[in-house]
This record gives structure tokens, sequence and C-alpha cells, in this order.
């Protein structure tokens, strides 16, 4: 891959650039600007930068990258995949954190685009704070991480773990007697958060003849399932989530990161499952308090857990959730597939013409006060 700038004879054009004073806009106002200037990695750049300058047609625009010289100021950026790579936030990357130089020394930033679903990571709070735009890209892997749940969850009742560990012995282990899996059918699953990785799961455990409830903040009035389909699920709010857990089979965590979740699942809550319960975590792992989970499923107060976030990652080697029987961890690759990345494109992509138009942005994270 060649090195220095990122070049394209589309990337400057000549006209009128759309520059709304803040998004949600109030109102199209224009300026004219020499070019606006776009933040890419240089993955993202080769990928995209065609599909920029159809968007942006007229509007005059300079995509450069991170390494492209240290005074470079950025007006967009957009933080794709391979920017965050296998970094997290306790370990981000080299390449992060260049990204991260730009960004914090752009004093002309406006709005940032993140990849993720999420935006927990600490520079996004400071990027509100500084009251730039952010905008995330929810949705764009709902179906993966739905599935990928909905897998975990299927490997712990079905007692695959039990399976595979005896085809490594090369033994015949029939799941039988008191190891006979329970029908999923008539099971309870407690979903807590209703996006679009919420809904996708809810459906899907409805195919499977489970009863579903969805803790969210509101819950709506009760709906009649559509000709064919599964029934819908049953709604509480998160002040009737304490009242629902002792009915719990699976409580599977689908939300986001936020005051409200963070350590919802303490020891007290915890106790209050029963001892057939599993937990899935699809969420943060700040939604979970780990120490009383690994405590829980040492016990055999809980049956097991597929866990594809933790507390910090990636998860210390010395944490006793690796040899815990009946816990399944996933790196924090639930969202992975081959279409995630241009799924990602597209919200962008989408995000930049309604920028261009002045309207409002999709998946924009509400503004932070500013601080004191």
């Amino acid at each position: 891959m060649r090195s220095g700038p990122v070049r394209r004879r589309h990337n400057l054009r000549r006209g009128g650039l759309l520059f709304p004073a803040e998004i949600p806009h109030d109102s199209n106002k224009i300026r004219r600007q020499q070019a606006l200037d776009i933040l890419l990695s240089r993955a993202a750049a080769e990928r995209f930068g065609d599909a920029v300058a159809n968007v942006l047609g007229d509007t005059p625009h300079r995509i450069f990258t991170p390494g492209d010289g240290p005074d470079r100021q950025a007006d967009i950026a957009f933080i794709s995949r391979d920017v965050t790579g296998r970094s997290t936030k306790a370990a981000p990357s080299d390449e992060l954190l260049a990204f991260y130089a730009v960004l914090r020394r752009s004093t002309r930033l406006r709005w940032v685009q993140a990849h993720s679903a999420g935006t927990d990571r600490p520079i996004f709070a400071e990027l509100l704070q500084r009251g730039v735009t952010v905008t995330t890209s929810s949705g764009a892997n709902a179906g993966a991480v739905a599935q990928s749940a909905l897998g975990g969850l299927l490997a712990l009742a079905r007692r695959f773990v039990p399976l595979y560990e005896a085809q490594r012995r090369h033994a015949w282990q029939p799941n039988f007697g008191e190891d006979t899996p329970r029908d999923l059918a008539g099971q309870h699953a407690l979903v807590v958060g209703y996006g679009p990785i919420g809904q996708r799961l809810a459906r899907l455990l409805g195919a499977l003849e489970m009863n579903v409830t969805v803790v969210r903040r509101e819950a709506p009035p009760p709906a009649p399932a559509p000709a064919g389909e599964a029934r819908p699920p049953a709604f509480v709010t998160f002040a009737q989530f304490d009242e629902a857990l002792p009915q719990t089979d699976w409580l599977i965590l689908a939300c986001p990161l936020t005051p409200l979740t963070a350590r919802l699942v303490d020891a007290r809550r915890l106790a209050r499952l029963p001892a057939r319960a599993h937990l899935v975590n699809v969420a943060r792992g700040e939604v979970v308090v780990e120490a009383a989970l690994a405590d829980a499923l040492s016990r055999g107060a809980l049956a097991g857990a597929w866990l594809d976030v933790f507390e910090r990652e990636p998860l210390d080697a010395a944490s006793p959730l690796w040899d815990l029987p009946g816990v399944l961890i996933s790196p924090h690759t639930a969202g992975h597939s081959d279409s995630y990345y241009d799924a990602v494109g597209r919200i962008w992509l989408d995000n930049l013409a309604r920028w261009k138009r002045g309207v409002p942005l999709v998946n924009a994270v509400p503004p932070q006060p500013a601080a004191a």
C-alpha cells in the first residue's frame, strides 16, 4: 500500500459548501471555504473515497489520514473498524491513539461518525463535551450480534460443550439422564434492551417458542401478534426488573452502557435468579459486576454464562471466568462479520449526504452539557 497522503482526482471540488452550525439542524446554512477536511483511516480512504466524492458532489473536500502531517485538522472524521482494530478501552493501539490525537487537536471538528453502536470509550465523552456531534452505527451488526447471542444460548442449552469435551477424549457420552437438556420452548428469556439487537433477539427467541420479556425505559401497551408470527414479547420497565428475575431462565443483556445500566447486574440481583438460570452478555462488561458473577457461578447459584464482553478487556488471564464450568468466553467478537465494514460505510455515507443537505443525522448521540 502506498505511503503519503491519499489523493484522488475527485477529492477536491469547487462550489458552495453546506456546513451546518449544529446537528440536528435548525436550518440550512451555507458558507464558502477552501475545502472540507475529512479524516479517514487509509483503509477507509481507499474503500470509500470515490463514494465520498459522489455524495459531496461540488462540495470542496480533502480526505486525509493521521499520518499525513502533524498540523492537519479535521472538520469531519469517520472512526472505521480498522482504526480500533484489536484495541480495547483499556489498551488502545498506537494507530488508534494517532487517530485520537488528530481529533483532539482539530479545533474545527464538527462531527465524528463511529463504527460502533456504543460510545462508551472515553474519547466520545470528550468530543461531546466539546460540542462535537457524534453519531453511531447502531444496527449495522445487529444481526450478527443477535445470532452470536442465540448461538451461545443454544450451545449452553443443548450442552454442546460437554459433547465437544467428550469428542476430544474420543468418548461416546450422549446427553442422557440427568444431563438431558431442558426444552427451550416455554422457558423464560428476560432481554434487557430493545434496540436493533434486542428486537432481533426477541423475534428469534419467540420463534423458539420461548416466553420473552423485554426490559426497557418505558413499557408500551400490549400488542396482538401479527398473523402467522410468534407472539410479541411482554415489556417491563427497569423499575420492574427485580420482580422479573425469579422467573427468568435466560437473562440476556443487549443494552447500551449508561448510568442506568452500569453495574445493573450485581450480587443482589444475581441472587434473585434461580439456580437454573443462565446469563448472556452482548451489551458491555460494565453492566455486570464481574466478581459477583464469578462468585455465583463458582457456587452453583447460576447454571452458566455466555460472555462476549468484560469489565476490562482483554480479560485477564488470571480471571476465574476462564475455567468455570458452564461458562463460554467470546473475545468481544459477537458483532464481527464480513458484511460489517460495508454496512457501517453505508450508514456513514447516508449521514454524510444528510450533513450536506442540512437535515438531522441518524443515530446521533444526545449532546452532553458543558463541564462546569
